[in-house]
């Protein structure tokens, strides 16, 4: 669909008109001058006839001028978004021991940040609506994203995030206060926090729980996700299975303090001790918040202004230039010059 975004300007349409008819000089008595010569009439009547060619070419000027401040603008198809009052916080455990190489993926020992980034890459992904944020923390909690539509940026910020840049220990207190923090910027009716670490509280300000009774009292409600297998066996005398020992990698998750986390703000605990688990975890709450199906319609706007801008840009070039090209074509055209021309070139 195409329309005018400023109509009122056609409104100076008749300007140059007002303006001419206001500075229009007094008639005065003259004689009447009688000319002899034809040559005289002719020239009168080029002049009469370039005078009239450039009162069309300044009108179209004018008038494509007109057009651009009108701002013409082309309408596309109806675009359905869906909307979702949602903003989601995802805080990732990045401190050294999940780098522990404990889950399996198709019979070959991966690490436990390897395996997060892929489920919670994909969980990003299906958050169509949701205005998503990552918040990283080790022995500090630090916002990676603010919360924002654009998903792939998200997920790109979660794939770079390197073990240790926040430092060894784990700050879960900090980070439930961090996200709470700028969850409470948002107007929202619903602010969640999917919190996924595989430790204890080591480290930070503020202790869990006292940071859960934070987030219960601002209305945000906290998932918590312990990851860590329960069983793993670690290689004996070089690295051969002869005296090797099962140990419990996962001895340090406090899972406790991860599920009072929870029922104080309204969420829920959830244990992932291998990949499967982990991912069914983000199917389920996929259904714990759905997404909301209410669609936002929008049509995209594409400016068209430029175009009869240019055109009276390049009609006013043309304008400026033709009597230069005129005065050069007359003089190559008249005999005597050429003669001159050509004793000048002979005399040189």
């Amino acid at each position: 669909m195409f329309e005018f975004g400023n109509l009122w300007a056609w409104l100076m349409l008749p300007l140059p008109i007002l303006f001419a008819l206001g500075l229009r000089p007094a008639k005065l008595q003259q004689s009447a001058l009688k000319v002899p010569y034809f040559d005289a009439i002719k020239g009168g009547s080029e002049r009469s006839t370039r005078r009239g060619r450039n009162l069309v070419l300044l009108s179209l000027i004018w008038l494509l001028l007109v057009a651009a401040a009108a701002r013409p603008q082309w309408y596309g198809e109806v675009i359905s978004q869906p909307a979702s009052a949602r903003d989601l916080l995802l805080a990732v455990d990045i401190s050294g021991s999940m780098e522990s190489p404990d889950m399996v993926v198709n019979n070959r020992q991966v690490t436990r940040i390897a395996v997060v980034k892929a489920v919670v890459d994909q969980f990003i992904q299906r958050r169509t609506g949701d205005r998503l944020g990552l918040v990283l923390f080790g022995s500090r909690a630090y916002m990676q994203s603010p919360l924002t539509f654009d998903r792939k940026t998200v997920g790109t910020l979660l794939r770079e995030a390197q073990i240790g840049f926040a430092g060894q220990g784990t700050a879960i207190g900090d980070a439930i206060g961090l996200a709470t923090k700028r969850l409470l910027k948002r107007p929202a009716e619903q602010r969640v926090l999917i919190l996924l670490t595989d430790g204890a509280n080591s480290a930070g300000e503020v202790p869990p729980l006292k940071a859960a009774e934070l987030a219960k009292q601002s209305g945000v409600k906290v998932y918590t996700i312990g990851v860590g297998a329960e069983e793993f066996s670690r290689p004996g005398l070089f690295g051969s299975n002869y005296m090797s020992r099962r140990i419990n990698p996962s001895a340090d998750l406090d899972e406790e303090t991860l599920r009072k986390i929870a029922d104080i703000t309204g969420g829920q605990y959830f244990r992932a001790r291998d990949p499967q688990e982990l991912q069914q975890i983000y199917l389920e709450l996929d259904k714990l918040e759905p997404m909301e199906q209410e669609a936002a319609q929008f049509r995209p706007v594409v400016s068209l202004y430029w175009y009869p801008l240019a055109a009276a840009l390049l009609l006013a070039i043309a304008w400026l230039v033709s009597p230069l090209l005129r005065s050069r074509l007359s003089a190559w055209q008249n005999p005597a010059d050429r003669k001159v021309g050509r004793q000048e070139v002979a005399n040189g």
